[in-house]
């Protein structure tokens, strides 16, 4: 793959005489990478051997430019243990700058003590594999074919494209909101290259429907008690340029944003900033309310930079009186819970709590302690951060601040708690892995529905025992509201 460190050469300028005050250049951004290599193998990490092929030693091509990966592959089946890459030659003078990924295959050897060892199977009988939008469209009906009494398939809007954003609610009375019943959503894809939450979420409702059939008394139990949501992409543009691409080639960035180029994750309003300017001014007569703050007349325009997947995910959470939910992305194995932006505007990394920061720690703790691997000690950790000191949790506020984040939205506009659950290292795992990758997360997916039931449940009514729609509800010692 191609260079993904940017360096910087501060310039200093130097001048023969009176030199002005505060003058300096700006920094030079160069960028390196490298655009043909040798490769070498070597069994004793002394003696090397060069790939070659009938012309003499093997000279691969390297990157054009510095975004898109480029894969080589070998003229023949190599066993080594070591393997050394020599850069022949690079773009611009300077560092050698090369990310590299190699893949192999398992060997047939019995004797090997490491094959298998440690590989997980499952026995659900599931599709593993990677669904693209025609694909992922034909498993819904199938699942709404193989469960018409429990699942209905519907749409929430469209994607810059015209894809529609197609859901599946797994209820026992499908398209009916029952009172007492609580409100459950999962969605994945914002980042249309995070594909292994789309995938979860549609091996989920494959399962929860088997399951069903089956009589499993505990997915039944759910599926009575709760209305569930899934919607497995909520940017399939972006999906569809990085299923193009493929597992290898894909990179960390192709399809991440939406057709317009907008990431759907910070795209929601900032409300946070509207509460916290009114709670330090408290002599100021403009006062905002703690729960259910209304969207800024300026995001409503036609003007404002707004996705229209986001608006469409907006007029979801609107219509649709959710109480949990959880959004699936990759690239890490963390659940993060809001706050996910800093209070204070001269910090960069600062842990921000919510007024029920208890509760949305609980909810963190409830999918990482149940995860294969998110809280194992011995396992390494994804990239550079380790999250094993908050068991596998994390305020989104104190890992990287961002304004108008899904989550901080959900939870200051709507009743919904929200957290961003991060499944797995790999973005774009191989279909071969999707197996264990299920196995890794399916108990966790589950519990985590399940505490869509805890706390208390109840119904406000008048003194002639009518309901009361939209009645404030006010926990003592905690600043946020509810509403009926």
């Amino acid at each position: 793959m191609g260079p993904k460190r940017i360096q910087y050469d501060m310039l200093q300028k130097l001048t023969s005489a009176n030199p002005k005050p505060y003058e300096m250049d700006l920094p030079v951004i160069r960028s390196n990478w490298v655009t043909s290599y040798r490769v070498l193998v070597s069994n004793d990490s002394h003696a090397w051997t060069a790939v070659r092929n009938e012309s003499g030693d093997v000279i691969f091509e390297g990157n054009s430019e510095k975004e898109i990966p480029v894969l080589n592959m070998l003229p023949v089946p190599l066993v080594a243990r070591y393997i050394r890459i020599n850069p022949r030659s690079w773009f611009e003078e300077g560092s050698i700058c090369m990310r590299l990924e190699i893949l192999g295959c398992p060997l047939p050897d019995p004797n090997n003590y490491y094959h298998r060892r440690n590989e997980m199977t499952t026995t659900d009988n599931l599709d593993f594999k990677h669904h693209n939008y025609k694909e992922m469209r034909q498993l819904m009906k199938t699942v709404n074919k193989m469960c018409p009494n429990i699942t209905r398939i519907y749409n929430i809007g469209k994607s810059n494209q015209g894809l529609k954003l197609y859901a599946v609610e797994i209820s026992d009375n499908p398209g009916e909101h029952e009172v007492g019943e609580p409100e459950f959503r999962y969605i994945a894809g914002a980042h249309g290259n995070e594909v292994l939450g789309r995938e979860l979420i549609l091996l989920l409702m494959q399962f929860m429907c088997q399951e069903y059939l089956a009589g499993n008394p505990r997915i039944v139990h759910l599926i009575e008690d709760t209305r569930i949501h899934l919607l497995p992409s909520v940017n399939p543009d972006g999906y569809d340029k990085a299923y193009k691409a493929g597992s290898e080639l894909g990179g960390w960035s192709l399809g991440r944003w939406t057709q317009d180029g907008i990431d759907i994750n910070n795209n929601f309003p900032d409300l946070n900033s509207l509460l916290w300017e009114s709670e330090d001014q408290k002599k100021s007569k403009r006062k905002v309310p703690n729960h259910h703050i209304p969207i800024p007349d300026w995001y409503l325009s036609e003007n404002a930079t707004v996705a229209v997947e986001t608006r469409a995910i907006i007029a979801w959470m609107e219509k649709i009186p959710f109480v949990l939910g959880g959004n699936l992305q990759g690239g890490e194995l963390v659940v993060a819970y809001p706050y996910d932006m800093v209070r204070s505007m001269w910090k960069t990394q600062d842990y921000t709590p919510t007024p029920d920061d208890h509760v949305f720690r609980w909810l963190a703790y409830s999918y990482a302690s149940t995860h294969r691997l998110m809280t194992d000690a011995r396992r390494r950790a994804c990239h550079t951060e380790d999250f094993q000191k908050e068991d596998g949790t994390v305020n989104g506020a104190s890992w990287h601040t961002v304004a108008g984040s899904i989550n901080d939205f959900s939870y200051l506009h709507t009743n919904c708690f929200e957290l961003s659950i991060y499944v797995g290292c790999d973005k774009y795992p191989h279909e071969s892995e999707l197996p264990e990758e299920w196995e890794n997360n399916r108990e966790s997916l589950i519990v985590f529905m399940e505490q869509v039931h805890r706390g208390i449940k109840g119904i406000v009514k008048d003194a002639h025992g009518k309901g009361i729609p939209n009645a404030v509800i006010s926990v003592e010692g905690v600043n946020h509201d509810i509403r009926t």
